[in-house]
């Protein structure tokens, strides 16, 4: 009883994201099926590889003929964000036994936003809770490229410019983010650094420096934070 009541609590904190990723999902599974490739592609892809705006390149890359170290070298750029903020949870990951390497692999830009700003209550078993919201969240995404892939082979869609709803999907979290934080300097600092690379490097290569830079300065500011403020502004 305890369990089911984790599992409905999980899933009520991750209604936002499920609206999203069978959206997004349905979004790869008809670009994958524009390209030439069976649904049951979308299913391993997106159970596999799990990478959201990386699947979305990956499907240019198939159908290009891209070697496995230029895809690999895309696939650091394009995710290489979740090792940055990643580090902040891995304490927690450890504690949760067998489940801890499903938990690095299913963490998503998404899937962090919502275990950051869960409050899990007392009565509720966190370590569960958490891996539920993973799981959910990965099913959700599985389910969509399913959904797309079926029906890009019943029904013919124009796929130009669906690769957008990646894009707004992250709109949207930040918006999220900006509504709920008290303390919005870190947002601040990331769209800062984000315009400064975006204009000096260009749009293919100013994501991992703006991660850098944003780490660092938001590091530097907290470990030379004047005592009690931490606990004011987090």
């Amino acid at each position: 009883m305890k369990s089911t009541k984790d599992i409905h609590f999980a899933f009520r904190q991750t209604i936002p994201v499920m609206l999203g990723y069978i959206f997004l999902g349905t979004a790869f599974g008809l670009m994958l099926n524009d390209a030439g490739y069976h649904f049951l592609w979308a299913f391993l892809i997106s159970t596999v590889v799990y990478a959201g705006s990386m699947q979305f390149v990956m499907v240019v890359l198939l159908s290009g003929g891209a070697g496995l170290l230029y895809t690999a070298m895309m696939t650091l750029f394009i995710n290489g964000r979740h090792i940055f903020y990643g580090l902040s949870l891995v304490e927690k990951f450890k504690k949760m036994g067998k489940s801890y390497p499903y938990m690095i692999f299913s963490l998503t830009d998404e899937t962090y936003s919502v275990l950051c700003r869960t409050k899990i209550p007392s009565d509720r078993n966190e370590n569960k809770v958490m891996l539920y919201i993973s799981l959910l969240n990965h099913s959700y995404w599985v389910l969509g490229s399913v959904i797309g892939g079926l029906a890009g082979q019943w029904i013919g869609f124009n796929t130009t410019g669906i690769e957008f709803s990646m894009t707004a999907l992250f709109t949207a979290i930040v918006v999220e983010q900006w509504q709920e934080k008290s303390n919005r300097l870190s947002i601040f600092i990331g769209g800062f650094s984000a315009i400064f690379f975006l204009l000096v490097l260009g749009p293919d290569r100013f994501i991992m420096p703006t991660l850098m830079l944003s780490v660092f300065v938001i590091l530097l500011m907290k470990k030379y934070r004047m005592p009690g403020e931490e606990e004011r502004n987090d």
